[in-house]
C-alpha cells in the first residue's frame, strides 16, 4: 500500500462510460470531466489507466473493449465494459477505482481489496437511488451540494464541483451582442424560454444543442417554431473548436432552468469565457453564480429580460474579473488537487479496515 503523502503516485482505474469518447466530440458532461480528471492526474505523474472505448484520446494509459463508441446508451454494453474492466483490474495491481458507471459498483464485491470511489452525475432518481443504498462502503461523490443534499442519505459522500482547465477557453473585452443558450433542447434546459427572453430584451440569440429522442413531443411543440423566429440563430450541435468562440464572443448565457441541474457545465464553460451567466434560481446555480462577479440570478423570464436588456447592467460587467474568478473556483487543477485529497484518504481509510479485520478476535473471558 502506497504512501498517502501527495508526492507518492497512485495507481488508479479510472472507469468511464462505454458511451462516448473521452474526451467527447461535442455533447458529453460526464466524459468531459472524466477526460480532465484523467489528464490532470497524469500531469502530476500518477499512474492512471483509462477503461473508456478505443476511439479516446488521452496522455494516461488506455484500455478499452469497444474500439467506437456504444451510443445510445443501453445496460447491457455497460456491464459488459463495466464487467470487463473489473477483470483488467482484478488481474492487476491498483491502488484504487475511480467509476462513472453504475455498473461497477455491484461489481466490486468481486475486488474487496480495492476502494472505490463512484461520482453521482445525474439527479435524484429513485430507481439509482436505492441501489446506491446497497453500497454504503463505496465513497460517493457529489457534484454539488444541492444534488447532495437531494439524494438518499450516504454514509460516505463529498461535494467536488466540477472544474476544467481554463487556457482551452478565451475571453474578450468586447464581446457580440448576441445572447447564447448552450444546451440539450429538452423542457427543463428552458431553450424555449431563452429565446422568449432575448426576443423581449430585443436582442439576437444563438442556439446550440440538439434534440434527444425523449424530447421530441417537447421540441416539436415549442422549439421548432421558436427556432424560425428571425431573432434567432439556429447552430446545431456544436464541437468544442465552436464552443470556444461563440461563448467568447456572447454577450451572456441564459440558463433558464425548470429542474435540479445536478451541476451545468455550460454555466462554468461561459464564465472561464469571461462571460456572465444569467440564469433561474435551480439546482446547483446559487452555488456556481456570483451575482455581479460571474453572472445573475433571475426570479422569472421578466427579470432575466431585464438583466440582458442593452443599457442595462451588462453594461459594466467585468468580463476579466468574471474569468479569472471562475479559474479560481473551477479550473482542473482544483478537481484534480479536491480529488487527490479525497483518494488519499479514501486508501488511508481501506488500508485501516484491513489491518483491523486482519487481526484475529479477542478471547471472551469465561
Amino acid at each position: 500500500m502506497p504512501s498517502t503523502h501527495s508526492s507518492e503516485p497512485m495507481r488508479i482505474a479510472m472507469i468511464s462510460t462505454p458511451f462516448l469518447s473521452v474526451p467527447p466530440h461535442d455533447y458529453g458532461g460526464t466524459e468531459l470531466i472524466v477526460y480532465e480528471l484523467v489528464e490532470g492526474l497524469a500531469d502530476r505523474g500518477h499512474d492512471v489507466t483509462l477503461f473508456a472505448p478505443g476511439n479516446s484520446v488521452t496522455h494516461a494509459r488506455l484500455a478499452w473493449l469497444y474500439p467506437e463508441p456504444k451510443w445510445p446508451p443501453h445496460a447491457l454494453p455497460d456491464i459488459n465494459h463495466a464487467t470487463w474492466s473489473m477483470a483488467q483490474i482484478a488481474a492487476d495491481g491498483f491502488d484504487l477505482i475511480h467509476a462513472h458507471s453504475p455498473a461497477v459498483l455491484g461489481l466490486g464485491r468481486l475486488v474487496p481489496n480495492i476502494p472505490i470511489i463512484y461520482t453521482i452525475h445525474h439527479d435524484r432518481d429513485e430507481y439509482f437511488s436505492d441501489y446506491y443504498r446497497h453500497f454504503q462502503n463505496v465513497q460517493y461523490i457529489a457534484i454539488s451540494h444541492n444534488q447532495q443534499r437531494l439524494e438518499t442519505p450516504l454514509v460516505g459522500c463529498q461535494v467536488i464541483h466540477h472544474g476544467l482547465a481554463p487556457e482551452r477557453f478565451e475571453w474578450t473585452h468586447h464581446p457580440g451582442d448576441y445572447a447564447c443558450f448552450l444546451g440539450r433542447f429538452s423542457k427543463i434546459k428552458g431553450p424555449h424560454t431563452a429565446i422568449d427572453v432575448a426576443r423581449q430584451a430585443g436582442l439576437p440569440i444563438c442556439v446550440a444543442g440538439e434534440i434527444h429522442p425523449e424530447d421530441e413531443k417537447f421540441a416539436e411543440r415549442e422549439l421548432k417554431p421558436r427556432l424560425n423566429q428571425p431573432h434567432v440563430r439556429y447552430l446545431g450541435c456544436v464541437s468544442f473548436s465552436q464552443k470556444v468562440p461563440l461563448l467568447r464572443d456572447a454577450r451572456v448565457l441564459l440558463s433558464p432552468l425548470e429542474w435540479e441541474e445536478p451541476f451545468g457545465l455550460a454555466l462554468i464553460e461561459a464564465m472561464l469565457s469571461g462571460c456572465p451567466v444569467v440564469a433561474f434560481p435551480r439546482g446547483s446555480v446559487p452555488e456556481l453564480i456570483e451575482t455581479g462577479v460571474t453572472g445573475f440570478i433571475a426570479g422569472s423570464p421578466e427579470e432575466m429580460a431585464e438583466i440582458i436588456r442593452p443599457g442595462g447592467v451588462l453594461e459594466s460587467f467585468d468580463r476579466c474579473r468574471c474569468r479569472c474568478r471562475a479559474a479560481e473556483r473551477f479550473s482542473r487543477a482544483r478537481l484534480v488537487t479536491d480529488h487527490l485529497r479525497l483518494y488519499q484518504r479514501v486508501i488511508a481509510a481501506h488500508a485501516t479496515r484491513k489491518t483491523h479485520s486482519s487481526h484475529p478476535a479477542t478471547p471472551v473471558a469465561a
